[in-house]
């Protein structure tokens, strides 16, 4: 029998994209600015072609009126919570916050989506990320406040609800290399957990969106070790996932992660623009399958060109 195949990218545009697997369903997210959409998919490789309701519109007025985006979906402890950014389009320094919606239906695409605020970040902040370890809940952010040096690093704190965070912002990640300060700003944002081979593995988009060397960077830490602690995580030297001229991919970045229906696979999802220079606005989503290193780290190869099939994912 043929193998059924498709292509990227999957949704144009399609920035910031998000994806979360919850038993036989797939449910996508990605920025649309004034407003929250929601798609619900059986399938990884149809997500933009599953049904999509619009379930949270930005208010007329407020410190979250203006801009939303990067949104994401967690499930904890039998409800639906989504983290997006948003801002009032007027001072985003220090309006630039962390909302949270909560929802206690069985399917988010049910019930009703009650905001909860913003997480109180020490400092400004974008791309609020979740991840839980050994019982305790833990956020990730990429927070302002350190110009002209740089314009956002990666901070950790410990949570107390999955609104409220408890302790200390610690400072994991910083604009180091060349390869973080490409396209006039040194940039650390779009954390996600990636858990597997008793490691984690914090992978993160550095470098402006809209320059072609918008790339994936990695912290890496044994999971026995203590996460908020900065000095234990081992920082990746060079990017883990960048562009690739040869396949006319660019800029590739703001990932997530998630397995194939039957989860014998690990696939990527991520945006990038097919066209060098070609503006943030030309961002879509793209998906791919990746596999391990003999030491146990991921290993994401190289963004697929747009003419490759690829064929779908394993149990679709």
């Amino acid at each position: 029998m043929e193998n059924l195949t498709f292509h990227n990218p999957i949704l144009e545009p399609g920035a910031d994209p998000w994806v979360y697997k919850d038993k036989d369903t797939y449910y996508f997210m990605v920025t649309k600015r004034t407003r929250l959409d929601l798609w619900k998919s059986p399938t990884l490789s149809g997500m933009a072609q599953g049904n999509c309701k619009t379930i949270w519109t930005a208010p007329s007025e407020g410190i979250n009126c203006a801009n939303i985006w990067a949104p994401e979906i967690h499930r904890l402890n039998g409800k639906w919570y989504i983290y997006f950014t948003a801002n009032d389009g007027i001072g985003d320094d220090q309006s630039r916050k962390i909302f949270v919606l909560e929802n206690s239906a069985e399917d988010p695409f049910n019930g009703t989506w009650v905001e909860r605020g913003y997480v109180n970040t020490e400092y400004p902040g974008l791309d609020g990320t979740i991840f839980e370890h050994k019982d305790r809940l833990y956020f990730v952010y990429a927070g302002y406040g350190n110009f002209p040096e740089y314009g956002s690093a990666l901070y950790i704190a410990e949570m107390e609800n999955p609104w409220t965070l408890t302790g200390p912002n610690v400072l994991l990640s910083k604009p180091e290399y060349d390869w973080e300060k490409q396209g006039g700003m040194a940039i650390n944002e779009g954390p996600v957990m990636l858990k597997r081979n008793n490691k984690l593995f914090l992978i993160y988009s550095a470098s402006t969106t809209w320059s072609d060397d918008y790339s994936l960077g990695m912290l890496t830490i044994s999971e026995n070790m203590d996460v908020m602690n900065p000095d234990v995580w081992i920082k990746s030297t060079q990017p883990v996932f960048k562009k690739s001229i040869e396949n006319k991919v660019f800029a590739p970045g703001h990932n997530s992660f998630t397995q194939s229906p039957d989860e014998t696979e690990d696939w990527i999802v991520y945006h990038a623009i097919s066209e060098s220079e070609g503006g943030s606005q030309r961002r879509s989503t793209r998906i791919q399958k990746f596999n391990w290193n003999a030491d146990g780290s991921p290993n994401f190869g190289s963004p697929l060109c747009t003419s490759a099939p690829i064929v779908i994912p394993s149990g679709e």
